[in-house]
């Protein structure tokens, strides 16, 4: 992309001829934006849309290149406030437009460079894949970065050779569907197909079904948006495994994710679909200018103040941009924010309460049902019995479609069913009473196969119980045996057994949604959530214990002086969540794993980060937070307090969470933990009293990447993951990283946060290393971990 600087003759942009790797998005503001903000208190300017009047950039107004305001603050119900810089024009004269005119023509040289070489890559793209691909086509959304990719495209490509695929979530903005129209009619006028993507449910069903969503589970792209567009394709197509190459508007500047996006990419999601991201480099002040000079459709959202045109309410949309959505569309805004105060558990919030629940986001936070106040888990799985046990709340359960799926089904006697799977016919028994029915999974013992088909069974019985024929395992399927009719899914008899249908989120996106809505309090090892009375851990008091290697001395010196009372009893319940030391019958005696982080030194993140493994699997406070909290959300205390409460039913004044906030505060603030950082960070203001006590106040935490991840400490976690999965040694990375799977174990990728790409430079390093530990190979789309099965957790830290 081009830099800009500003342009005050034109009072525009103006694109000089160096590179840059970031742009500030700058974006055109019209007078109805400076209206619903409420510039015009301060303002004089013309009430005429036809052109902007200023730009921004971020919540900085920019006119004739002088920053002359800024916004601060702002939410769904709260205006933000107004912060006047300097006066635009002299003596309160009134805002003059842009010159849009004169600001394409300035452009236009490096402008049509730009578009040239897009266009280019664009029919390159085409030439390149088009003996492999059964679909181009143009995912449009309505906003400004698809209406640009769409123009491009069809300057590039024969018109009958690409199709225009709009995802209708029914969720957005009323601006966009009126950018539709005008988009479908222009499309009929050149030979180009357009079609609409839309789910068969609608978002009103939906968000009561599954509940609203949240920032960790956004369901409703795949129901609303992905599914859909599979499906029609598919139909186009006449092909259930179709290859289809989407060009996209997505652009590296719009989030962190996408800047490292790659131009052509291949779906993880959905193997074999190509997207190639034509303007990812494109900065917003090229997109405008091309869209101004091109005379392209321009959706009124953006007139108003809106930075995206996308669903009308999304749990990664927040603050400003919440409180213009809400103005423009109010009608549309509040009929799902009812929805969210209908299914919200809060029940016995007033009005105003649950107005401030909203307004700060609390109800984008849920992991699970237990935020919902709507049903209970509809089955319940017995593992403590000699074989598993399946238990659905209901007489009335018709399991032999999804059964199908697993592999052929014969029936063997009265309620006795048999299902073949890898060469065993697995026996189902059928109970029948007291408006339950249970399955008795009468053969199944404890190899691989047996705990495969117990996982898949488990599968059958949530997606007859919480399918809603969403579309979503239609789509997973490349063989055409899921199909929708006449609202009803129908699964055909040539399946072929391939268990993409089971591989979605927790088997099933609702149940995915709204599970475990009653489960018991957080546990680990029978103890609950406690937060060690407050007490963090402190560098401090661990370089002591180190200095005495964990003896006797440590205690007798109380730590030096550091740890005394409640927090001496405090430090050894972390020494021994994090095994360091035994138990009270074994007069806390320093470990094997003690003398191996004796050996290291205090401040060493790796030894931090093998201390986090120990903990995870041994404190549920640990716990709790590695597994709640997500990437790229700022956890203020008020959002932890909320998220805390389904854990802490008793705690009515609170003490108890604030006990679980604290001690993470401190950890984060005082250890590696945070300020390496191995697992978050903590932005937190520390004062010195005058009596010289320390007092820690936390703004907020976020959950940080490990970013000098040591190898073996993955291993190290992989053999924990594995020995507390009951000894399953054999997984794939999938399923690794899905963190929607009910297990004990917890994935090193969740506690370091490692993506992907980089899981898979890890395991290859460890594969090489240490073959005598762990094989890992990655073929195409196919992955397989393996770790000895006479190999230990505690033979890999012989490793360190």
């Amino acid at each position: 992309m081009y830099q800009y600087i500003w342009d005050a003759e034109t009072n525009g942009l103006l694109l000089t001829t160096e590179q840059s790797k970031f742009s500030k998005e700058p974006r055109p503001v019209y007078y109805k934006e400076l209206d619903i903000l409420g510039f015009d208190q301060y303002w004089t300017y013309p009430k005429d849309d036809s052109a902007p009047l200023m730009w921004a950039e971020a919540n900085n107004y920019i006119y004739k290149g002088r920053n002359v305001a800024r916004t601060k603050g702002g939410s769904l119900y709260t205006k933000p406030e107004i912060i006047i810089l300097e006066e635009p024009e002299p003596d309160g004269a009134p805002l003059q437009f842009v010159d849009v005119e004169g600001m394409c023509r300035k452009n236009q040289e490096l402008m049509e460079t730009l578009v040239q070489e897009t266009i280019q890559k664009i029919y390159n793209t085409y030439r390149e894949y088009q003996s492999k691909i059964d679909v181009f086509y143009v995912a449009f959304s309505g906003g400004k970065d698809s209406v640009v990719a769409l123009d491009l495209v069809q300057r590039a490509l024969p018109h009958d050779d690409f199709k225009v695929i709009f995802g209708d979530t029914q969720m957005e903005f009323p601006d966009t569907y009126d950018v539709v129209e005008i988009i479908k009619e222009r499309c009929s006028e050149q030979g180009i197909g357009f079609y609409r993507a839309k789910s068969i449910v609608k978002p009103c069903d939906t968000w009561q079904l599954f509940g609203p969503p949240a920032t960790s589970n956004r369901w409703c792209c795949s129901v609303h948006k992905t599914s859909p567009q599979i499906n029609l394709l598919k139909e186009l197509t006449g092909k259930s495994n179709f290859t289809g190459m989407a060009f996209t508007g997505i652009r590296a500047e719009e989030s962190n994710a996408r800047s490292n996006y790659d131009s052509i990419s291949e779906g993880r999601k959905h193997t074999g679909q190509y997207s190639c991201h034509a303007i990812l480099d494109w900065s917003s002040a090229e997109l405008f200018i091309y869209i101004y000079f091109q005379n392209l459709v321009l959706n009124r959202a953006y007139l108003r103040g809106n930075v995206r045109a996308g669903c009308l309410v999304c749990p990664n949309s927040t603050g400003k941009n919440d409180y213009i959505k809400r103005e423009c569309y109010r009608e549309n805004v509040d009929g799902y924010l009812n929805i969210i105060a209908s299914t919200s558990s809060k029940t016995n919030y007033t009005d105003n309460e649950m107005r401030g629940f909203i307004e700060n986001g609390f109800w984008r936070t849920r992991r699970s049902g237990k935020a919902l106040n709507f049903g209970q888990d509809d089955f319940e799985v017995d593992t403590k019995s000699k074989v598993p046990i399946i238990t659905a709340y209901r007489t009335s359960v018709e399991w032999l479609p999804w059964a199908k799926t697993i592999g052929p089904v014969a029936e063997m006697g009265e309620d006795l069913w048999g299902i073949e799977f890898c060469d065993k016919i697995y026996q189902i028994k059928v109970d029948r009473a007291n408006n339950m029915t249970k399955f008795v999974l009468k053969n199944v013992g404890k190899s691989k196969d047996d705990i495969k088909f117990t996982s898949l069974f488990r599968s059958v019985i949530i997606k007859t119980l919480y399918c809603i024929s969403c579309g979503a395992c239609e789509a997973e399927c490349k063989f055409g045996c899921i199909k929708t009719i006449d609202g009803k899914l129908q699964i055909g008899d040539k399946c072929t057994h391939c268990y993409k249908c089971h591989d979605v989120h927790e088997h099933c996106l609702r149940y995915n949604s709204i599970r475990n809505k009653l489960a018991e309090v957080t546990t680990v090892g029978g103890k609950k959530l406690n937060g060690y009375d407050g007490h963090g851990p402190r560098e401090a008091w661990f370089s002591s214990y180190i200095k005495y290697a964990g003896g006797q001395e440590f205690w007798d010196t109380d730590g030096d002086g550091l740890v005394v009372n409640k927090k001496k009893e405090k430090f050894r319940a972390f020494l021994q969540d994090a095994g360091l030391i035994g138990d009270r019958s074994d007069n806390y005696a320093p470990t094997s794993f003690s003398d191996l982080i004796v050996q290291m030194d205090a401040h060493s993140d790796v030894a931090w980060a093998l201390l986090l493994v120990n903990l995870v699997y041994n404190s549920p406070d640990y716990r709790w937070y590695i597994m709640n909290l997500e990437d790229g959300v700022d956890y203020t205390v008020d959002m932890l307090r909320q998220m805390l409460e389904p854990e802490t039913p008793n705690d009515v004044k609170g003490h108890v969470k604030e006990n679980i906030i604290n001690f993470m505060k401190i950890a984060l603030v005082k250890t590696p933990l945070g300020t390496t950082p191995v697992f978050a960070t903590a932005n937190a203001d520390v004062k010195v009293t005058k009596s010289g006590n320390e007092q820690i106040s936390l703004n907020c935490m976020r959950k940080a990447s490990w970013q000098s991840v040591d190898s073996k400490v993955v291993l190290y976690a992989l053999y924990k993951f594995a020995e507390a999965c009951g000894d399953y040694y054999q997984f794939s990375l999938e399923t690794l990283m899905d963190d929607a799977i009910e297990r004990n174990g917890v994935s090193p990728t969740r506690m370091f946060g490692i993506d992907r790409d980089e899981m898979i430079r890890i395991l290859n390093g460890l594969s090489i290393n240490y073959p005598e530990f762990i094989s890992a190979s990655f073929t195409l789309d196919l992955d397989n971990i393996t770790l000895r099965d006479d190999k230990t957790s505690n033979d890999v830290l012989g490793l360190l």
